[in-house]
């Protein structure tokens, strides 16, 4: 069985390969592409934090009887990506290509920190704490490959 750290990493680097062409279309101001790649980007984070929100972070908080710390922090950086993500297809809506990469680059980093902090931290207490959770985790990733 793949580990829940293992699945959900490796779901991070699909949606990175995503950012990666959206980032590119928008450095060549091909806007249609940018929109309709934005669309598989901000459809794949949502299904993410489903998985995260629905399934994986209410298990690690009745595992380890904690409602704060770790997750409630992670919630929070996820509602701060779903505003900048609005705030990225509003400068492809606008065709700025400056506001676009600044948005990006914003963005970009705000999951960098965030996938390294899940992934050091709460993807690997996951493991320990709610290995019953990793056929499910698994299912719903490939569901939507």
């Amino acid at each position: 069985m793949i580990k829940i750290s293992q699945s959900m990493t490796e779901d991070h680097r699909c949606i990175d390969q995503v950012f990666v062409e959206m980032e590119r279309a928008i450095t060549k101001s091909e806007w249609e592409d940018a929109w309709l790649i934005a669309d598989s980007f901000d459809e794949m984070m949502e299904r993410h934090f489903s998985i995260e929100e629905d399934v994986l972070f209410p298990a690690i908080e009745d595992a380890t009887a904690s409602a704060s710390g770790p997750v409630r922090v992670m919630t929070m950086e996820h509602d701060q990506i779903r505003y900048l993500v609005n705030v990225l297809r509003t400068a492809i809506t606008e065709q700025s290509r400056d506001n676009g990469l600044s948005a990006s680059e914003t963005l970009l980093m705000m999951i960098q920190q965030h996938n390294s902090k899940e992934e050091s931290v709460l993807y690997p207490m996951a493991d320990r704490t709610v290995q019953t959770l990793e056929e499910e985790v698994s299912r719903r990733i490939s569901e939507a490959s």
